[in-house]
Parts: C-alpha cells; structure tokens; sequence
C-alpha cells in the first residue's frame, strides 16, 4: 500500500524558503569591565545574544519558538560505536595512509532500528577526527573495505587495511569515541548581588536570596554530596571538602552537575574566594544569576577572571511578573549554537525556561569544544592515541590477531573448516563487548534518550497522512493550494482527479504562483528523445476540473510547447521571494535563459499587473539568451541578485566542481571543486542571509555553505568568509530540502534533519522505502513536504 504524508514545520517558524538571519543568534561586541572607580579592569570580545529588549516586539522570522528547542548532535545519534557496535559481531580495521597515518576503520551490517532495513554503518578513526556513514546493503553483492574507504575518500594507503581479531581492540575504539566529548556536564552557577561589579564581590556572598534559591530548586534536586554515587562534577563525595550539598539533574540522558556558588566551601579570610574559583573557574559554561533591577548596571564576562569560562548565561528573575529573562554570551571564537533567544528574551513558563536553558548550556559546551583552542588539544589527544594503538599492535602483524585478509568482503562466510573456530571467536568478541557497554553503562558514561526530557512538545516534523492508498507509482509533485499534482506513471494527477494524460511520466514539474496573482502557470518538462518544456495556465486546467473534461493527450499540448526547449535535460526556477520569474533550460552544454514578459513595474499594484490574458500562455514568456557551458550540467540552480538584473546568477555542477555563471555575461567562476575520485551531484540550494546570496553544496556525503558577493562590473568574489562551514551526512542524500532552521536530507529509507546555520544535526528517523516528491515553503507559512513510502509513516516510526 503506497501513502502520501506530510511533515509540517509549523506556522510560527515564520521564514521563506532559503532565508535566515545570524543575527537572531547575536552579534559580537568589545566588553570592558571597571571597578567601583572606573578603572578598566580587563576587556573581551563576546558574542552577545539578548534577543529583543522590547516587551512589544513582534518576533521576527526565524526567531526561537517553542518547537526550535533541540539538543544538537545527541549522544544518542553521533555516539555509533556505543549504539550500533559494541556488543555486536562487526569488524575492525588497521591501516596507513598514503602519509603513513595510521587509522582505524569499524564496519558492521545493522537493522535501521529494527526497521526491517539492512545497511552498513562506517566508522573512520583519524588522527584529524572521526568520519561516519552508511553505506547502503545488498543481498546479491558484496562490499569491501577498499570501496568502503573510498567512499570516504580515502584512496591510496601506504599499507592495505589488515583485520583486526583480538576483542579486546572494542575498549580502545570505544575510548576513540569518547574523544567525542563527555555525555554528561558541569555547570558554575553564579550568585551576584545588585550593584557587585567584580568576581571577588560575587565569590564571596556567603548565601544566596529567596528567588536564587527558587532558581535552584528549578534547576535541579540539591543532593548530599558524601556518599553520592552518581555523576560528580569533580566534587568530592567523600570528605566533604568540597561543600555538603549541591545541584543534580538529569535532562535528556545527561546527568548535570551544578558547581554553586553559595554551596562551595568559603573561607572568611580568603577574599578571592579560590576554592569556589578552583571550580566554578574551571567550567567551560558558568550561569550569572544576578540581582536588582534592569536598570542596575549589567554584569559583563570581562568581570570574571577566568580563561577558561567561554560562555556565560545571565538569568534575572522578575517577581513582579514571576518570570525570567535570559542572556547570553560567548566567547568570539564558539560556533553558533542553538536555540536563539527569544525575542523579547523572557519566559514567564518556568519548565519551559528550564527546557530552553539547559539546552543552551549543553548545546553551548558542545561548541566550546569545536574552538581551536579545544579541537586542537582533542586532535593532539587523538593523534597519540590512535599512534600508541597502532604500535602495539604492529608486533602482532604475523600473528593470529592481524591477518593478510586485505579488502576481504566485510562479513566473509567462513570457511566448513573454521566455522567453529569462528563462532567462538564471535561468541567471545560479543561477550566482552557486551561487558564494556554494561559497564559503561553502570558508570554513567552511556549516551541515552531514556530519560525524562521536560516538556512534551510536537515537533516540528512529525508527519500527517492525507492519502493512504494512493493507486500509481509518483515521480514528482507539486502543492496545487490544498490539493498536491502529481505526476505519475498514469500522467499527471490531481490527487485521485485526472487532469491530462501523457505517454510516460514527467520527469520535472513545478506549478509557479507569480506574486500570488491568479493568473499563474504549470511547467512541465517530458522525458525522452521529444523532451521539451510545456506551459499551462492554471485556470484553465481548474476549468477542467470543474467541468470533468477527459484528459489531454500529448497531441493536445502542441500549443503548450516552450519555444527553444526542445532537447533539455534539465530546467530551474528562481524559488527566492524576487522580482520576477526566470526560468533556465539545459539542452547538453547549452543553457537558455526565459523570462515572464508581464514583469511588475515600480508602483504598480498587483491587481493591474497583467494586460489581458493571451490565449496561449506561450506567449507570456521570452527568450533572453543563449549561454554556452564547457560541460552539461547535472545540477543547477538559479540565485537572486540583490538589486540589479546582472546581479543574478546561474549554479551550475558538471565535473568535478561547482561553477557560478552571471547571467548577463555567460562568464563563469569556480565556486568549489570536489576532490574525489567520484562525485555524485546532490543539490546547489539557494540561501540568502540577510538579502546576501549563499549556496549550500550538496555532494557525494558533503554539504559546504558558500558565501556569493558581488565584485567589480557584474564579477563575482567568492572567497572563504568567516560565515562558511562544512559538514557530512551520514548517509548520501537523494534530495535536500532548506526550511529554514532546518536542513531535510532524504534518502531511499531515512531522513536526517540539521541546522541550516552549523550543520549539526538534530535528528534521524528511519522511514522504509521513501521517496520525496514536493516541498514547499512560503512566507509565515507551513513547509510541506510529501513523500511517498510503502508502508505507514505510523509503523514505520513507531519507536522514534
């Protein structure tokens, strides 16, 4: 049974397709410090966010809601050797690189999830870091470890990979993992009297106030600390010397340790108070809870001595309102990370401030970590790792550990002789693995989603079926008002309604609403030796409906023919809020550049923006130009320039790269080339912050953001910019759709979702035999996508 369901982000995500804004995330200023004298004290560049200081603001697209909470990259999704490896039969792998660094490679064959979907799941451990992917599998063919490493674009090796048996290699790779970072936090919390202006005034408050405590009590349980047999936080649980009591939680699977001011041992005659400094000067995330009104003068980062400290959470609590008011900052060199404040930043629903805060936190150490500061002490610590690994192991090469099996099938059958012998071995590599997950597990080390995770709340994503029986095999579609066109293997469909018939299905087909008027067009390409593009209007395919005429043949669209379009492969639209329609056709190396004739001129309304309809909706459009490529194009996508008509330019991928062309000129830049043996073209998406044209880069596991500036005389500067980041997807994605926060990379059986801003990711879902067909976004609207998939999104997530 075939269904149709859609995943709706909800209203309040409120941003176009392609469009967001860093700023929601803050803006970087110079805080300087002085004393109750005036004399500068010291001074630091932080990333301030604060949403808006205006109560009656209207949120602005793209700020926080309720929806938009998430923890990025989840233990629970990133820590695969843990979840997927340990404890299970799988294989390992030694090796040096064409450099001659060592590396380690983990494979396994795993169920999606008890989804009923097989696949391999890949583990790279380099000295620069770990990479993961899934690698799709198949009954009839056979996968190696060469073409896994490929994959991952690791070519050439000084020596072939040798398989690892000795089942004690699980603890070694599992403390790799770790590398990661901890599963579980510690947090300072900060008592601050109204007018304190220094950290020595601030460690020395002995207790704290009403409301500070009340704050506490929202944070977590306050626990003995002596005999405490859960996670520490460094604290002493034996002698006491490190307080009597403190502030414990647990959110989402991470046990959180909150080093409290007021509650840490204070001593009379120390005025600076070190031992509460030892600690709460050591956490990489510290909360500010501060009294007095928001006039009183504002605590800054630069007041606390510390060069280890790199974000600071600043909480006051209005008793009036019974609510309280966030800010943050980080050190200039964090990461963005989520959620972004609020606007304006208050919270009067105290489990919902606690959900928002704690996120901020964990998501905020998170990015710490990804500082140069702290990646290149990570990538030290896992460089000497993996090398003394390497060298212990190198002794055993002609022994039984290490075979000569180079590039041997991933899960070879044993031979009769040996399959005893083997299902020993794999008997006792599973019992030790299971002994060091359990053991993991007990010491409070494991990444977990058992835990409570606060509010309950419907995300953003969650699916709703509209047709569950649908009769034909769909190719594309496009939302038609509340109704979807699909196209099919039986023509072009309405839902359940026939609207005109073709001989094969279309391979592209898009429906464009210009400027919302109601006139508007259907674009349609064919397929096959006759493929070519055809225009319909809209109305009067809407006539037809009402008047359930039979459906057109192909004989019937001769006057629907686009001119020139004979021959194209391939055709795109510009998507973005713009000025008017663009339409560019690929016929081999050849691009065609169509435009709308009727084009909305300056203070003209939209009512008396068209003359009379012609007959034929042919006759709307016009040829421009011709543009010659050096290679036909496999993706292609049209970006908005941000004033005049030369500004616009054209994406295009063929090769191995990634090319902008201007679409006055026809002259090309390279905007990226991809260094692999083989590239596999996902998607050019169109991105546009704060009106400044960007493009994400979709290849083979790739996704690069790239900033596009206008240069000198309709020239194009593309260089690095402080805004780009990489990531990779964890498996290659068929189709990508932007929803601003968010990324929707879909494959044949799953779909991974990501920020747009940093790439990390907040979610998985296993969907079985999934295809998707339309997206859809639009302005302080729903994003719609559908999807077509062989069993119910019911059954098929129902452990998620």
């Amino acid at each position: 049974m075939k269904h149709f369901c859609s995943s709706s982000v909800s209203e309040d995500l409120g941003c176009r397709r392609g469009d967001f804004s860093r700023k929601h995330y803050g803006s970087v200023e110079l805080l300087i410090s002085s004393d109750a004298d005036g004399a500068i004290q010291r001074a630091g560049r932080f990333r301030v966010e604060n949403g808006s200081s205006d109560e009656n603001a209207t949120a602005l697209p793209g700020t926080w809601r309720r929806t938009d909470v998430h923890l990025e990259n989840p233990e629970y999704h990133t820590r695969w050797y843990f979840k997927y490896f340990l404890g299970q039969v799988h294989q390992n792998y030694i090796g040096n690189d064409a450099e001659k660094s060592p590396f380690f490679l983990s494979v396994t064959l795993s169920d999606q999830n008890n989804q009923r979907v097989p696949q391999y799941r890949a583990i790279l451990w380099r000295k620069t870091g770990t990479q993961k992917i899934c690698l799709p599998y198949s009954p009839t063919k056979t996968l190696s470890v060469k073409s896994i490493l490929s994959a991952m674009n690791l070519d050439k090796f000084e020596k072939g990979p040798r398989e690892i048996f000795h089942p004690e290699i699980q603890k070694d790779l599992l403390v790799l993992e770790e590398q990661e970072g901890s599963v579980n936090f510690k947090f300072g919390v900060l008592f601050a009297k109204d007018g304190q202006l220094t950290d020595d005034e601030m460690f020395s408050n002995e207790i704290g106030s009403e409301p500070f405590q009340k704050f506490l009590n929202l944070l977590g349980d306050t626990i003995t600390l002596k005999g405490w047999t859960g996670y520490r936080g460094g604290l002493d649980t034996k002698n006491d010397t490190t307080g009597i009591h403190s502030v414990y939680t647990v959110y989402q699977g991470h046990e959180i340790m909150f080093h409290v001011s007021t509650m840490l041992p204070y001593s009379k005659e120390n005025k600076q108070q070190v031992e509460r400094k030892r600690h709460i000067g050591n956490d990489i995330v510290t909360i500010v809870f501060q009294e007095g009104e928001e006039s009183s003068p504002a605590f800054k980062p630069s007041m606390i001595r510390s060069h280890f400290t790199h974000i600071f959470a600043l909480v006051r609590y209005d008793q009036q309102n019974d609510s309280y008011r966030l800010k943050i900052f980080s050190e200039e060199s964090v990461p963005l990370f989520g959620p972004p404040l609020p606007t304006p930043p208050v919270f009067t629903d105290h489990q919902e401030f606690r959900d928002f805060l704690l996120v901020k936190l964990i998501n905020g150490e998170k990015a710490t970590l990804e500082t140069p500061t702290f990646a290149q002490k990570r990538r030290r610590t896992l460089d000497m790792l993996i090398r003394s690994l390497h060298q212990d192991l190198m002794p055993d090469l002609h022994k039984n550990m290490l075979n000569r099996r180079s590039f041997s099938d991933v899960l070879p059958e044993s031979p009769k002789s040996a399959r005893k012998k083997e299902e020993a071995r794999q008997a006792e590599f599973v019992r030790i693995g299971q002994a060091l997950k359990l053991k993991s597990i007990v010491r409070g080390d494991a990444p977990s989603s058992l835990a409570a995770s606060g509010i309950c709340k419907k995300e953003p994503w969650e699916p709703q079926c509209f047709c569950s029986n649908f009769p034909h095999e769909a190719v594309c579609a496009d939302p038609w008002g509340q109704a979807l066109l699909v196209s099919t293997d039986a023509g072009v469909l309405l839902v359940d309604v026939l609207v005109f018939l073709h001989s094969r299905p279309l391979e592209a087909l898009q429906v464009t609403l210009l400027f919302h008027l109601i006139s508007s067009s259907a674009l349609f390409m064919s397929l096959g030796k006759d493929a070519r593009l055809f225009v319909f209007r809209l109305s009067a395919l809407q006539k037809g409906l009402e008047g359930k005429q039979t459906g057109k043949s192909r004989s019937d669209c001769r006057e629907n023919k686009l001119e020139k379009t004979k021959g194209c492969h391939l055709y795109a639209i510009n998507t973005h809020h713009s000025r008017e329609l663009r339409i560019v056709v690929a016929i081999r190396n050849k691009l065609l550049l169509i435009t709308r004739k009727h084009n909305k001129p300056s203070g003209v309304s939209s009512t008396s923006l068209l003359s009379p309809l012609s007959e034929s909706p042919v006759e709307e459009f016009q040829y421009i130009r011709e543009i010659c490529l050096s290679d036909s194009p496999v993706v292609m996508t049209l970006v908005d320039g941000p004033a005049e008509e030369s500004d616009n330019l054209i994406c295009v991928a063929y090769r191995h790269q990634f090319d902008v062309v201007n679409e006055s000129t026809g002259e090309a830049f390279r905007l990226h080339h991809v260094e692999a043996n083989r590239v596999n073209f996902v998607a050019a998406i169109d991105v546009y912050e704060d009106g400044e044209a960007g493009l994400l880069l979709c290849y083979n596991y790739s996704c690069i953001y790239k900033k596009v500036c206008p240069f000198n005389g309709g020239s194009f500067l593309v260089q690095p910019s402080a805004s780009d980041f990489q990531f990779c997807w964890n498996q290659a994605p068929c189709a990508i759709v932007c929803a601003f926060p968010y990324l929707l990379a879909f494959t044949t059986d799953s779909m991974e979702i990501r920020l747009v801003v940093n790439g990390n990711l907040v979610h998985t879902a296993v969907v079985p035999q999934l295809q998707l067909v339309a997206s859809r976004v639009k302005f302080n609207q729903k994003i719609c996508t559908r999807f077509h998939l062989e069993t119910s999104w019911a059954e098929a997530s129902s452990d998620l």
